[in-house]
């Protein structure tokens, strides 16, 4: 089992301990992360291959997490293509941050949270709800 974690590259420097709190959770029910923005580079020239390779990470996964806090363009791209894809999608963000509508229309799980103790724990309720148990 492995969940595709799409987030920018601003928010990867914010989320440091959220997403240590997703990657215990995840681990507890033995998902791998894949989180694409510690892996690949967007460089001028090469958006499409960038892109490509970011599709193919989401069709090689079971479901995605999308964190909200601080959309952009690539998370919507990433959004829309895991869905097209029948992926389901986990749309989290800081309980601070309005959610989006167009997100909660998109995902099929919503996570608001307060802190990266209660995100580790509302994820683990989520996983343990929606995966087999080992």
């Amino acid at each position: 089992m492995k969940a595709y974690i799409s987030l920018n590259t601003h928010s990867r420097k914010n989320l440091s301990k959220e997403l240590i709190a997703i990657g215990m959770a995840l681990n507890a029910r033995n998902v791998e992360q894949y989180v694409f923005v510690d892996k690949h580079q967007l460089e001028e020239g090469l958006e499409k291959n960038y892109m490509e390779m970011a599709m193919k990470e989401i069709d090689q996964c079971n479901f995605m997490i999308v964190d909200g806090t601080d959309i952009q363009v690539i998370n919507c791209i990433e959004m829309g293509y895991a869905r097209a894809k029948r992926k389901p999608i986990v749309y989290i963000h800081h309980e601070d941050v309005a959610p989006d509508a167009m997100f909660l229309g998109l995902s099929h799980f919503h996570i608001a949270y307060a802190n990266p103790k209660d995100l580790f724990d509302q994820m683990s309720d989520f996983l343990k709800s929606v995966l087999p148990q080992n």
